[in-house]
């Protein structure tokens, strides 16, 4: 069940509804064909709808993004929380139009891709912001037009359990066509095997045979697949957390070093997220290798530095509040003409 944030305003929903002549069922068809584009898991029944309009359910993740991509409004100006510094404040009244019909946003296209890449902030000095933007905008540009790309990128996106790198990360493979390596994907069966075999438990995430039997084998395949592409000159988007490697400068120096005699250029990102924004989501993907956060989870945000940053040159995602994945949702809109 979604957790109530003491901060919503439920009446805007239904403002905005109105604002534009919709009916409870219009909205839950126009929410359904958003899910459908985006991968959405909602019903949008119009008895749902009517519940988050009177404030006795509140939208889940899922549905706050839908509802933002329908009305052209990121979360604060729905009422859902807060805005965070540099957001528009809420707005009670506001013409809101509908998405413009397939084919007639291609100008917007570039600017709604540079928007969510703006949440791609520099983390140390020594890194440059526009020059990863530049890269990852002309990899989106020659895919779509055919072109050549130049020598490889590695882009290690990491981040807390449930901080929204895994989504940032797909955006990115989107854009650019370079492939994703997600370390669960790649490795979760085998771990969960390999777990099993020592006498362990396979979903356990958190005891010292995880952490010091399994878990350096996990990162090590992930890494040698990554080498893999890049020996054959094929950019490279690796998905995981990397709490560790990050937080040790000798393993970052080593990466760099690698890399540098690759030839292969390096952006480091880490994806910053709130505490109970990554509980919400943790809790709604429901997955069985989460269980023991979720069963105590004031132990286990006790023991996350939220201050971390990596140990190197890098960039960080500010996701707080889902603010960097709604820039995301309104990008891939865009790209797929945003037709309702």
């Amino acid at each position: 069940m979604a957790r109530h944030n003491p901060e919503w305003n439920p009446e805007l929903l239904r403002k905005h509804r109105k604002e534009i002549g919709l009916t409870l069922e219009d909205t839950g068809e126009k929410l359904r064909e958003i899910a459908e584009r985006h991968g959405f898991n909602i019903a949008a029944n119009f008895q749902t709808i009517w519940g988050h309009e009177k404030g006795s359910v509140y939208p889940g993740p899922h549905y706050r993004r839908a509802y933002c991509r329908l009305y052209r409004r990121n979360e604060a100006q729905l009422g859902f929380r807060r805005a965070l510094p540099g957001e528009d404040a809420p707005v009670e009244s506001a013409t809101v139009l509908l998405p413009a019909p397939r084919g007639q946003s291609q100008d917007d296209q570039p600017e709604a891709v540079q928007r969510a890449l703006s949440s791609i902030r520099e983390g140390t000095d020594d890194v440059d912001g526009g020059m990863l933007r530049s890269r990852v905008l002309d990899a989106w540009r020659r895919r779509t037009s055919g072109g050549v790309t130049d020598g490889p990128t590695v882009v290690l996106v990491g981040g807390f359990a449930g901080s929204g790198k895994s989504e940032f990360a797909k955006f990115l493979g989107g854009l650019t066509g370079w492939p994703i390596l997600d370390k669960d994907s790649l490795t979760r069966p085998l771990v969960d095997q390999l777990l099993v075999a020592l006498g362990g438990e396979a979903h356990d995430r958190s005891s010292a045979l995880y952490r010091e039997k399994v878990r350096p084998l996990e990162y090590r395949c992930l890494m040698e697949a990554a080498w893999d592409n890049v020996d054959c000159g094929i950019s490279t988007i690796l998905d995981a957390p990397f709490i560790s490697e990050f937080s040790q400068t000798e393993w970052m120096q080593r990466f760099q070093n690698r890399c540098r005699s690759k030839r292969v250029s390096v952006a480091t990102i880490w994806v910053e997220c709130d505490p109970e924004s990554m509980r919400e989501y943790i809790e709604f993907r429901g997955a069985a290798r989460d269980a023991w956060k979720m069963e105590a989870w004031d132990d286990y945000v006790a023991t996350l530095n939220l201050e971390m940053r990596p140990q190197g040159p890098h960039f960080v995602v500010d996701n707080r509040l889902g603010a960097a994945v709604a820039l995301v949702d309104e990008a891939r809109d865009v790209l797929s003409g945003g037709a309702l």
